[in-house]
């Protein structure tokens, strides 16, 4: 079975604009959860998130794109091109049709789509833009990013909510291994517009606490809900065949992925379990083998519940550490899954496992939090992603053995 690699990452987060300053602050459990700057947000009950403060797209992306694009798709742009220049990729030199782009988004350009539908009620037909037709779309992240590097291989959007961003990387891989080169994958999302705001409200999941270092906590008894955030990763896929030829840095394999769906979507264990178990047997990999678990830490009682029972339930009460870096984020809907890939890529670099900030777990859920840095060797991680009314994704992620190279 060809084994598909991650040779590239690009990310953009409230922690960090790069990936190294991203991975400075993580792995110290720096915050980057505040105010809302964006918007106004004082008439909202939730004020608190997590917000990419210093992003300069006009010094990173040409100016003609400004007016056609949404932030979420700037940022994207952005991060497809880092983790091209991470990857040391020559686009020029390979053959466009064998490179293509898989992304997941949550909602779209959903800024650019606020300001246009304003300029409607307000104006008339005649002043919304001609970019709105597709500025607003799912697939523009994907679009954008192939018409700028030029790829016409296999490309495609998954729209599964916070699930998604894993589901798109499970998308390039089998892309790989039915022969394509290299894909580009992963997601961003950017919704803390007035619109996009109200939008998440109504999940009844957001939480209104007012102080940053009390409004997210998972595995908490004080939790009341989860931060809101901007940001994820992208990645460069390719076959370990293809990365060792070039001699390409490997950050490890993207050994297993499962998923499931809950039709109910209510806080249930059983979708969760089985979406890891399928990733672990994918991964050809025992749940004893695991290192770490990156949760999905729903910051819902209820939620937290199920997935702490599902942890339980595959690797002991206990038995396994867990974290959730994305205290320090916030979550980033399908940017969050591929966050915390990157995080996770990071971590077996630098066999250290960041921590979850700010919280006290509760002893109820039997589960080892880590709550502060912690040295350890790390050779395989399982990462947890669930999306709302029901989606379920997990990923494994090994250490590339290079005893063979």
């Amino acid at each position: 079975m060809v084994k598909t690699v991650i040779s590239g990452i690009g990310v953009l987060a409230p922690t960090g604009v790069g990936t190294k300053e991203y991975w400075d602050a993580t792995r110290v459990g720096k915050s980057g959860l505040g105010p809302i700057s964006s918007i106004d947000a004082t008439q909202y009950p939730v004020n608190v998130a997590g917000e990419i403060r210093d992003f300069t797209p006009e010094a990173l992306l040409p100016s003609r794109l400004k007016p056609q694009t949404d932030r979420v798709t700037r940022l994207s742009l952005v991060a497809s091109d880092w983790a091209v220049a991470d990857a040391q990729l020559n686009l020029a030199e390979l053959d466009r049709f064998s490179v293509g782009v898989s992304t997941a988004s949550t909602a779209g350009g959903f800024g650019f789509a606020e300001r246009e539908l304003r300029n409607l009620w307000r104006n008339g037909s005649q002043h919304v833009s001609a970019y709105q037709s597709f500025a607003w779309f799912y697939a523009v992240n994907t679009g954008q990013i192939s018409i700028r590097h030029g790829l016409k291989g296999p490309s495609g959007v998954l729209v599964s909510d916070a699930a998604g961003g894993i589901d798109a990387l499970a998308q390039a891989r089998r892309q790989i291994r039915k022969g394509t080169d290299v894909m580009l994958s992963g997601a961003i999302d950017s919704t803390l517009c007035a619109w996009g705001l109200v939008g998440q409200y109504s999940s009844g999941r957001l939480s209104e606490a007012a102080d940053p270092d009390s409004a997210y906590l998972p595995f908490d008894h004080r939790a009341t809900g989860h931060v809101p955030g901007e940001g994820g990763a992208l990645f460069v896929l390719e076959s370990e065949q293809n990365a060792v030829s070039r001699g390409a840095e490997i950050y490890g394999v993207l050994a297993g992925y499962g998923s499931s769906f809950d039709h109910s979507g209510s806080a249930r264990s059983d979708g969760l379990i089985h979406a890891i178990q399928t990733a672990l047997a994918d991964a050809h990999v025992a749940a004893s083998d695991v290192d770490v678990v990156f949760a999905d830490a729903a910051g819902v009682v209820e939620l937290d519940r199920a997935e702490a029972d599902a942890i339980g339930s595959v690797f002991g009460r206990n038995k396994i550490a867990v974290t959730a870096p994305k205290t320090a984020t916030g979550r980033l809907y399908s940017g969050g899954g591929p966050l915390d890939i990157a995080t996770a890529l990071l971590s077996m670099s630098n066999n250290v496992i960041p921590p979850t900030i700010n919280v006290e777990v509760d002893e109820a859920y039997e589960m080892d939090l880590v709550c502060h840095p912690r040295d350890v060797q790390i050779n395989t991680a399982l990462v947890i992603s669930r999306g709302y009314r029901g989606f379920n994704s997990a990923a494994i992620l090994t250490k590339i053995d290079t005893t063979h190279h």
